[in-house]
């Protein structure tokens, strides 16, 4: 990158959280208030949308699994564009900008084109998704760790594959992003590693929003039930102990966006 290149804004990372607008930071609503434009993803919901500043320029990002607007290097080199024209550009991501986000990516080429950068946290929708379903990802009773892992893995990255049947052996519970449509793999995997068959699983689809819907039952039954009720994408996956506490604890979940 050409060094010379007068950078007059700053970019900001920033996590939209899980999709209420109740779970966006005091600091994520004052930058989207402010911005002069907004780079957002796919699973940024519209209510979150809402709040950005209404003379701000809006730029959809989004990637899904076999159509993505634009490709990353793309979006970087926009980031990079607008800061040079504009205060306040903001990078508005899904959840975090840190869990599965590619919010390090982006950060470490906009800092090596010596863009301003500043990341404000969101909340991931793998604790909040399952605590809206009623399922606290740790309890004293009957987990003591957990594990947050992808089910979509690119092409040429670091090492081949998640190595499931560890993750069976060493983690009590276990949250997969991006896991529906390589669930059939995990699952065998999973069981392979040593976990049984009659594990609890559940599905949460568009979790803390209006869309919100889920599906639950064993490892062995978890493909059946996706068929049968023809579940998909986006959702979270949540395998453990934890999921059977749903039922006890499902009277004092939110009500997705009750707080706006």
């Amino acid at each position: 990158m050409n060094q010379s290149i007068n950078i007059v804004g700053k970019v900001y990372l920033v996590g939209a959280g899980p999709g209420d607008p109740g779970l966006l930071t005091v600091r994520g609503k004052t930058l989207l208030e402010q911005a002069d434009v907004v780079i957002y993803d796919a699973l940024v919901s519209a209510e979150i949308i809402k709040i950005v500043n209404p003379i701000a320029e809006l730029i959809d990002a989004g990637k899904r699994r076999g159509r993505h607007s634009k490709v990353q290097s793309e979006t970087t080199q926009l980031l990079i564009e607008k800061a040079q024209h504009h205060a306040v550009v903001v990078r508005l991501k899904g959840g975090d900008p840190f869990v599965f986000g590619r919010g390090g990516e982006e950060m470490k080429d906009l800092l090596a084109a010596n863009v301003s950068v500043e990341v404000v946290p969101g909340i991931t929708s793998g604790i909040a998704a399952p605590a809206y379903a009623g399922i606290p990802v740790t309890h004293r009773d009957v987990s003591s760790s957990v594990t947050f892992v992808t089910g979509h893995e690119s092409i040429g990255k670091y090492r081949p594959q998640v190595n499931w049947q560890a993750i069976a052996q060493g983690s009590e519970t276990i949250v997969i992003y991006m896991g529906v449509y390589n669930l059939p793999q995990i699952v065998a995997q999973l069981i392979a590693g040593g976990l049984s068959e009659l594990t609890p699983i559940a599905l949460i689809r568009w979790g803390t929003t209006q869309r919100q819907t889920e599906i639950s039952g064993t490892l062995s039954s978890i493909l059946g039930e996706i068929s049968k009720t023809e579940f998909s994408a986006p959702a979270i996956v949540i395998i453990g102990k934890v999921v059977a506490l749903q039922s006890l604890l499902r009277e004092g979940c939110p009500t997705p966006l009750e707080v706006l």
